[in-house]
């Protein structure tokens, strides 16, 4: 493994909470210039791409780990995310469940992928710019799998979006039993947790901006993404910020 330090901050309950909000922010944002400002999906999708591809480029280019612009590149992901994953559902016309199929097996491709290439898929190795790339492209992907697999539950399972959430915060609650409990693999814990705070964070967006009879609050887009980015702002700033030791230092995938 190589001596440079690791650019991606440590994982501990702050992670996660800025994780989440940042997730949701990326449904409420991608959805407030799709649909608020009519630019439709492509267009959307097209905006976000870019922005992500320079966030990308910056953050393998930086020497050190940067919270402020990790955290951005991340929720230019989930908003990419949102855009793709509804490009691909609804403007393809492959539907839900198309749509959650064909990302799942792209992010599964990339994991292979990772794992072929470096023998593990630990974040703790994301400290060249080869590993780097298959990071970003599996959080990308996984951002735009958990938009997709959000809004199959919400929708084709008809579970609704409380439902939804609820499901994905039981799944979150026992990937932390697993995590603290048992001695399965904390490389595979760690993406299990990081793929469903997506879907989880989608279903929470939509809870928020939904029209009331479709199962949502019919809140503001505009200002639900905000409020929900003003909360990221004072988490970075209270929470400290530092890279650190990841799940999975040392384990193989």
């Amino acid at each position: 493994m190589s001596n440079r330090l690791s650019k991606i901050p440590a994982v501990t309950l702050g992670f996660w909470i800025i994780k989440i909000a940042a997730t949701t922010l990326g449904e409420t944002g991608g959805d407030t210039v799709t649909m608020t400002l009519n630019w439709g999906y492509l267009a959307g999708t097209d905006l976000f791409l870019g922005v992500l591809i320079v966030l990308v480029v910056v953050q393998i280019l930086a020497m050190k780990f940067h919270p402020w612009l990790y955290w951005a590149t991340i929720v230019a992901s989930t908003t990419f995310g949102t855009t793709m994953a509804d490009f691909t559902d609804r403007s393809l016309g492959i539907g839900y469940t198309g749509g959650t199929t064909v990302l799942f097996v792209c992010l599964i491709a990339v994991l292979a992928l990772w794992c072929w290439s470096e023998d593990t898929i630990s974040v703790d190795t994301v400290t060249t710019p080869k590993v780097e790339a298959f990071y970003w492209a599996a959080i990308t992907f996984s951002q735009t799998l958990g938009t997709a697999l959000g809004d199959w539950m919400a929708d084709t399972g008809g579970l609704g979006y409380e439902a939804g959430a609820l499901v994905f915060g039981a799944g979150l609650a026992a990937t932390a039993g697993l995590y603290f409990w048992t001695s399965a693999s904390r490389v595979l814990r760690f993406w299990a947790a990081f793929i469903l705070t997506r879907p989880l964070g989608a279903t929470v967006g939509d809870f928020l901006d939904k029209p009331v009879d479709e199962g949502g609050l019919a809140l503001s887009r505009p200002l639900a993404s905000v409020v929900i980015a003003i909360f990221i702002v004072v988490c970075i700033l209270v929470i400290p910020q530092r890279a650190g030791i990841h799940p999975g230092a040392s384990a193989k995938a």
